[in-house]
């Protein structure tokens, strides 16, 4: 057979042919049920986003709708708005003020019950105490807070005042926080005496006083009281917010913004040492994460809506605040972790507040498959009518069990692909329009335009791999890295020029459906061929001991890199050299031979960030006897010791 043309890009080694229309009943009644949308969006872009944009609430109506100076988009740029409007007070003007905004479970088992109403006021009353701190529009502000009411409300008060913010995940550390701070010259920073995590408080305050110690422009600290512990207090500097914030007028205009304004900063990790900021604006990212929200989770009246994540990720931002409140839903915000106090939390809130679409990450599914059916088992999940995927590929096994175990073999599901520079979802299926695939994320959203090219840039046909392209802007789109526009046009434009490069490898089937192959950095050179980590890892998991897996590649003499796998069972087993051998052969039966594991670790667990994703890069160093890099932002430090003083036993050919 001949070669595909170009420099091939990545292997494409696994298929999957099981698939699964929208069940019967549920595009009848779907938001989205006419699969023309997808020639109207192509047709007319700036049309279909215009309609989308003009479902929000506008002070001043744009005209104009994109203006696009590679690498900068603008969108609706000569209009105005405020997100807090849009979010709270236009809801509570139409006559939905009762209608609960979030249903708020906090760890020790505490709960509220916080309505649009009560969001308004919470949010006017913090805007006015940022006022009183002399915050003014243009300013930034740091938040530091676990998953509690008042992180959201301290996010709308900023939004409300035009504040850009930039929310820092309450599990970083204090170094972590302040570099942040410096980054974006944050002059105030919000925090909690604490928070909860399996039981133990997490000393926030102390952190952030670490923090702005180390900081050179934070004048204030706002303190939340969670945990009341004793927290140490820097008189004229540390204020309360229940002082300060209870005593302001419920009252507080919100400032017309242009739809340019700066809404939030986000930093990621980036190759250097230096955060990389990523700016979001204001108008073209709600349109965006409203528009997302809305049709892709079909949010029907009624619906109690669950993303599971935590809101310091980019997640958290567009699909736990902006897109649902924009849209008025009502939603769940937890504060705890999936095993506290025991392995049926989750299950326990879903049957609590009768949760209709649950968003979570397959980290957490396939931990769930490694603890058993049974702690599912305990609770009625009837309630459930749609599930989603985020934060990295979904291997089909784990798919399709969320689907059976969780979903009661009746859920759709929408597993989706967007980061935090793309703001919004990206690549999706729309649950009443499109048959899925067990670990395909199917098609772009209606508008969006991607590719998969090879190492020159040349798209590969069907069937083939290589690097996932977007070939035009989207509202919600990055405006760039905050004051470094070299490194914004180095890091995602300079690769294939013209085209946004993320740095994530996908393939598409004979069919047109995407499957995300997960960072181009995982890749595994093998013998010559370039092996995505995910498909070794889905190959892995669809064992039916296996729970989860993450591979690596470890340097070889022979072959350039040899395949590396840390593998957790399913709760019941054990490893053993037989079990090796057998897993080996069962992934080069199922993908081929050239992607059959040198070495087997089983490992009780892999060390993960707090959002769930793997951390490959601390494998890498553990198989290849290196110096660990940063372990911060791990969920549990103490995995990596496990797994290293364990590393000599790895079964090998």
């Amino acid at each position: 057979m001949d070669e595909p043309a170009g420099p091939r890009a990545l292997e494409a080694l696994a298929t999957e042919d099981r698939r699964f229309p929208p069940p019967a009943g549920f595009a009848d009644r779907a938001v989205v049920s006419d699969p023309g949308i997808y020639d109207r969006a192509e047709r007319d872009l700036e049309g279909f986003w215009a309609e989308q944009a003009r479902t929000l609430q506008w002070r001043k109506p744009f005209t104009k709708v994109l203006e696009w100076d590679l690498p900068y988009a603008k969108w609706f740029a000569d209009g105005e708005l405020n997100v807090a409007e849009n979010c709270l007070d236009r809801h509570v003007l139409a006559g939905h003020g009762d209608r609960v905004a979030f249903h708020w479970e906090g760890e020790p088992g505490d709960s509220r019950r916080i309505t649009y109403r009560e969001l308004q006021d919470l949010t006017n009353r913090c805007a006015n105490a940022l006022k009183a701190l002399g915050v003014r529009t243009g300013d930034r502000v740091a938040i530091y807070l676990p998953m509690i009411p008042e992180l959201p409300a301290a996010m709308l008060a900023c939004a409300r005042i035009g504040a850009p913010f930039t929310v820092v995940f309450a599990g970083f550390s204090a170094e972590a926080l302040a570099s942040r701070i410096d980054d974006s010259e944050a002059k105030l920073l919000i925090t909690a005496d604490g928070g909860y995590r399996k039981g133990g408080i997490v000393p926030l305050k102390k952190n952030a006083d670490d923090a702005a110690a180390r900081a050179r422009t934070i004048e204030h600290l706002l303190v939340v009281r969670r945990t009341k512990q004793a927290v140490p207090w820097t008189e004229g500097r540390d204020v309360w917010w229940h002082e300060l914030v209870d005593a302001q007028s419920p009252e507080c205009p919100a400032e017309s913004l242009p739809a340019e304004h700066m809404l939030y900063l986000l930093y990621t990790s980036g190759t250097t040492a230096t955060p990389k900021g990523i700016v979001h604006t204001t108008g073209g990212y709600l349109t965006g994460v409203a528009t997302t929200h809305r049709t892709i989770f079909d949010l029907r009246a009624g619906d109690v809506y669950w993303c599971a994540a935590d809101i310091g990720w980019v997640t958290g931002h567009s699909y736990i605040v902006f897109g649902p409140l924009a849209n008025g839903a009502t939603s769940v915000l937890y504060e705890g972790t999936p095993d506290f106090p025991d392995k049926d939390r989750w299950w326990q809130v879903i049957e609590k507040y009768k949760v209709s679409i649950l968003y979570c990450a397959p980290t957490a599914i396939r931990t769930f498959m490694k603890w058993g059916a049974e702690h599912v088992a305990k609770h009625d999940l009837g309630s459930l009518r749609l599930l989603g995927s985020v934060g990295e590929p979904i291997n089909p096994e784990a798919w399709l069990w969320y689907r059976k175990t969780i979903g009661g073999g009746r859920c759709p599901i929408v597993d989706t692909w967007w980061m935090t520079e793309t703001g919004m979802i990206l690549i999706t299926p729309l649950p009443g329009l499109v048959t899925t695939k067990p670990g395909s994320a199917t098609f772009p959203f209606p508008g969006v335009k991607v590719d998969v090219v090879d190492e020159s840039g040349a798209s590969v046909p069907l069937g083939g791999a290589g690097y996932l392209v977007i070939e035009r802007p989207w509202p919600a789109m990055l405006r760039g890295i905050y004051k470094d526009d070299r490194r914004y046009r180095e890091t995602y434009w300079s690769r294939f020029p013209g085209r946004f490069f993320a740095g994530d490898g996908a393939k598409r089937d004979a069919e047109g459906y995407l499957w995300l192959m997960g960072r181009v950095d995982d890749v595994m050179k093998i013998s010559g061929h370039r092996i995505s980590t995910t498909e070794v890892e889905s190959a892995l998991v669809s064992h039916p001991r296996v729970a989860e897996a993450a591979v690596i590649g470890r340097e070889d003499l022979i072959t350039g890199q040899a395949i590396f796998a840390f593998v957790t069972l399913r709760s019941g087993n054990e490893g053993s050299a037989a079990l090796s051998l057998e897993l080996r052969e069962h992934v080069a039966r199922s993908i081929g031979a050239i992607a059959r594991p040198k070495t087997i670790m089983f490992t009780p667990d892999l060390p993960k960030t707090r959002s769930g994703k793997i951390m490959r890069r601390l494998l890498r160093d553990i198989a290849n006897g290196v110096a660990l890099g940063d372990t911060t932002t791990l969920a549990d430090a103490s995995v990596v010791e496990m797994i290293r003083s364990a590393s000599g036993s790895g079964s090998e050919d």
